[in-house]
């Protein structure tokens, strides 16, 4: 198979495969961040997290079409507008979903899989009637416009490179709420022990609401990156929430450090076992030695100990 290929080649194709599963990485990671938090906190399934996603896309979208028709000269710096809109439209409809219904379903969470379920069904109808069943595009600026060239033989997307640095900033920010603030002592606090927490004075039902929204939020920002390697459309964000609870499960719920890994591993992996395979075997042998780990490991690369 690599005889027709001479070693600077393969070089480059590897380099190549590795950039495009950085890429991959930096989808799974912002999508599975929000996930994460919400499921490490609350043991909420929230089915619909897809649906955050895509409200974050719509959301930049008509940012997009809004700074072309009425703000033409300030359109370059529009993506930074609509990530902070994407990120308080997702966060503000999460707040609303958790206090109508989330609340009311803590300690259920098959329960909470069903209703987040049918909410996302509900939002793919609100999303079509809303903004029609075709899928939409942006228009980027100029200036992700284009690749970077590397080598002779290798060239980056300047887009993808956007996407990698807005995923780090996104992770550093989480990890300092979450580790080093007030409220993420709280949060904290609340995962390893509720009845505890709430007994020296932490509100739960508020650190629940905000955590939820939050993490819905974090599903709006990675709307606005997908929109920049992807359609968006009704339905966009069931092609990821499988793969998004699996990097959360495999990584280990409510760690951080956790679904990092657990992202890096399974998008290297299958981006590596695209070049020799076909796409839907690679994802099949990369499903099979995750079950086979989780079989071994069934509480993830890094569990979080709690008190019941």
């Amino acid at each position: 198979m690599f005889g027709d290929y001479s070693l600077s080649d393969l070089g480059a194709i590897f380099a190549m495969q590795g950039f495009a599963g950085l890429i991959l990485l930096s989808v799974y990671v912002l999508m599975a961040l929000g996930l994460a938090i919400i499921f490490g906190q609350m043991g909420v399934i929230n089915m619909a997290h897809g649906e955050f996603m895509i409200l974050g896309a719509y959301v930049t979208w008509m940012t997009s079409g809004a700074f072309q028709q009425y703000l033409p000269s300030l359109f370059p710096i529009y993506f930074f507008v609509a990530m902070v809109l994407a990120f308080i439209a997702s966060g503000a409809l999460g707040m609303l979903v958790e206090w109508a219904l989330i609340r009311h379903l803590y300690k259920r969470p098959l329960d909470t899989l069903l209703a987040t379920w049918g909410l996302s069904l509900i939002l793919q109808q609100a999303y079509r009637s809303i903004f029609g069943a075709r899928e939409v595009g942006v228009d980027l600026p100029d200036w992700m416009m284009g690749s970077w060239q590397a080598t002779d033989t290798i060239q980056i997307p300047i887009n993808g490179m956007f996407v990698m640095v807005l995923t780090i900033l996104i992770t550093v920010a989480v990890a300092y709420v979450l580790f080093w603030s007030r409220w993420g002592k709280q949060v904290r606090a609340v995962v390893q022990n509720r009845v505890m927490a709430g007994a020296v004075g932490i509100n739960t039902d508020k650190v629940d609401c905000l955590t939820f929204a939050l993490g819905c939020g974090i599903a709006g920002v990675a709307g606005s990156a997908f929109t920049m390697i992807g359609s968006t459309g009704p339905t966009a964000g069931q092609l990821y929430i499988v793969d998004t609870f699996l990097v959360v499960v495999f990584g280990g719920a409510a760690s951080l450090l956790g679904t990092i890994a657990s992202a890096f591993t399974i998008s290297q992996t299958q981006s590596t076992l695209e070049f020799f395979l076909s796409g839907s075997m690679a994802k099949v042998i990369t499903l099979l030695a995750i079950v086979a780990i989780l079989m071994m490991r069934p509480q993830g690369l890094f569990a979080l100990k709690v008190r019941k």
